[in-house]
C-alpha cells in the first residue's frame, strides 16, 4: 500500500502551486493543510528546516524545496511530466529554474519602495519574458502538445498578472504572442485553476496592499474593486 500524501500549503505560496498543479496532473490522491506563514505552527517548522511551503508529507517523511519535490513525484508516481529524452529532461530542468528566477523578479516588483525602483524592476519582467519567447512555438505548451513540468512551474508565474495587470500596465507581455497564448491556455487548464482556493486573487491583493510599496500605493483603497483587465 503506498504511504499517504499529504501537501503543506500556503494561499499565496506559488511553489505550493507548482505542486498542487503537478499532484493534479499525475491524479495523485493527496490531502492538503494550510499554514499560516506570519504565525508558523511548532509542527510544521518541525517538518520544514527553512520554515517555507511547499512541504510534502509522506507517509512520515518529510520533503521540502519545490524543485526535489517535483522530481520526487516524478520518480514515484505516474503519468511523466518530463521529457524521456535525457537531453530535453536536463533542458526542461534549467527552465524550471528560469521559472524560479522570474518568480524572485516579480517578488522584487512588488516589493519596491519607491516608484523608480518599481519602473526599474517591472522592466526586467519583459526582459525576462523575451527569452522565454524565444523557446515557445505554437503550443499550446512549452513542448508542444504535451504538457509538462515547466508549464506547471509558469502558470502560478502569469497568475500574479491577473492581478498585476488590473492595477495598471506594465507592458510585462507587450509585443510576446507565444507568451500570451501560452498564459491563456495555462489559465483554462482544471490543474491550474485548482491548484488555489476561489478567494486566492482577494487574498492576493489583500497581501500586496499590506506591503506599503510602491505598487500598492497605485491600488484603490479596501473596499473599492480593482479596474478590469482587458
Amino acid at each position: 500500500m503506498s504511504p499517504a500524501i499529504t501537501l503543506i500549503s500556503h494561499a499565496l505560496c506559488p511553489y505550493v502551486q507548482r505542486i498542487a498543479i503537478a499532484l493534479a496532473e499525475k491524479g495523485v490522491p493527496h490531502d492538503r493543510i494550510t499554514v499560516d506563514l506570519a504565525m508558523k505552527p511548532g509542527w510544521f517548522l518541525a517538518l520544514s528546516p527553512l520554515g517555507r511551503t511547499p512541504v510534502l508529507k509522506v507517509g512520515e517523511a518529510a520533503l521540502f524545496e519545490s524543485a526535489a519535490i517535483l522530481e520526487f513525484l516524478e520518480d514515484t508516481q505516474p503519468r511523466p511530466r518530463h521529457p524521456a529524452d535525457p537531453v530535453e529532461r536536463a533542458r526542461h530542468r534549467a527552465w524550471i529554474g528560469f521559472g524560479s528566477e522570474c518568480l524572485n523578479d516579480i517578488a522584487g516588483f512588488y516589493t519596491a519602495s519607491d516608484s523608480g525602483t518599481l519602473e526599474r524592476k517591472a522592466a526586467a519582467l519583459p526582459a525576462r519574458f523575451r527569452v522565454m519567447e524565444g523557446q515557445l512555438g505554437p503550443g499550446p505548451w512549452f513542448a508542444g502538445e504535451a504538457f509538462s513540468l515547466v508549464d506547471a512551474v509558469f502558470a502560478p508565474v502569469f497568475r500574479y498578472f491577473d492581478t498585476f495587470d488590473r492595477i495598471g500596465d506594465f507592458g510585462a507581455f507587450n509585443g510576446l504572442t507565444w507568451m500570451l497564448a501560452w498564459r491563456r491556455e495555462l489559465a483554462d487548464r482544471p490543474s491550474v485553476r485548482n491548484a488555489v482556493a476561489p478567494n486566492y486573487a482577494d487574498r492576493l491583493s489583500d497581501f500586496l496592499r499590506r506591503k506599503d510599496s510602491a505598487l500598492s500605493r497605485l491600488m484603490p483603497p479596501p473596499g473599492l474593486a480593482l479596474r478590469h483587465s482587458a
